[in-house]
């Protein structure tokens, strides 16, 4: 199957995830890029998961991870993720992950997995959405906004997503109105996926790396591509609640409770399209303000 340079699909996501295991505890992957021109945060995150899953047996399954994002990963070198073993018992274990390009790391990822058991349960209901039959495709909502052909910072928007997006309320990525920090969108993978909710945990956690980071700008009428933006992800935390499939709809519920110091944090909850609580996350990202220059300007 030939991989394009920029974007890909469901079934390139899925062979990205089946990483090399170079020896115990040590696997690579390649590196793709979405069209933004660096190395996309939830790649890393969801081949560091498949790593951490790899050394797991039994019916053992990740109920957490939290991620800290330290450099820019560089698309066109692959990463090796290092595992370390901290703990294994009977209900569950911990994994450390380091994923290293040229020897740096650049993504520190702890997963802790357990083994499903009965007890309480309980969550708040799912908000009230338009359904995903009545949204369009988030690549329709941008040639909307900006025409057939974006500016070339902007390619990125209408590159090949494994992930399709509908949202609920589209945001102009150069022009955007003040709003309440918070969105609501649809997500689901392209084309079905295996039977295998380690596969659907780690397309999860790819697909939750999308949005988090610009809800919190959202009161001030800004997004990752406004040029006196710097905008990137600090941490990702993933809390896996109830089994899901990725490749049926999913809503993400995002609200950002606090911008300050340069930070935005924003929390998301996944829902079925039944309204189960399937997993909760955290994102705090760098948003800074920056001087405009004339050079950085999208033509």
């Amino acid at each position: 199957m030939t991989i394009p340079e920029q974007g890909y699909g469901t079934e390139e996501l899925i062979e990205l995830l089946k990483l090399e295991k170079i020896e115990k505890n040590l696997y690579r992957g390649n590196s793709r890029d979405l069209g933004y021109g660096h190395l996309f945060g939830g790649q890393v995150v969801s081949q560091g998961l498949s790593a951490a899953a790899a050394t797991v047996t039994g019916d053992l399954r990740a109920h957490s991870i939290h991620c800290n994002f330290m450099q820019a990963g560089d698309t066109r070198k692959p990463i090796v993720y290092n595992v370390q073993r901290l703990y294994d018992g009977t209900s569950f274990a911990n994994r450390q992950v380091t994923a290293l390009q040229t020897g740096v790391p650049i993504v520190c990822l702890c997963a802790s997995f357990h083994r499903a058991e009965p007890g309480f349960d309980h969550h708040p209901p799912m908000p009230e959405v338009p359904l995903p039959e009545c949204l369009e495709d988030e690549t329709i909502a941008y040639k909307n906004f900006l025409g057939p052909r974006p500016p070339k910072p902007l390619h990125g928007l209408f590159t090949e997503k494994p992930i399709e997006f509908r949202m609920a309320t589209p945001v102009h990525p150069l022009s955007p109105e003040p709003a309440a920090p918070e969105r609501h969108f649809w997500f689901k993978a392209r084309t079905p996926l295996p039977d295998n909710a380690a596969i659907h945990q780690a397309v999860l956690a790819f697909a939750t790396d999308f949005y988090l980071a610009s809800t919190s700008l959202r009161p001030y009428g800004k997004t990752f591509w406004s040029p006196d933006m710097m905008v990137a992800s600090l941490d990702h935390s993933i809390w896996f609640h109830r089994e899901f499939r990725m490749d049926d709809w999913l809503l993400h519920a995002v609200k950002s409770p606090n911008a300050s110091n340069g930070r935005g944090i924003s929390f998301g909850r996944v829902y079925t399209r039944n309204g189960n609580l399937v997993a909760s996350v955290a994102q705090e990202s760098l948003i800074r303000r920056m001087a405009v220059t004339p050079d950085m300007l999208h033509p």
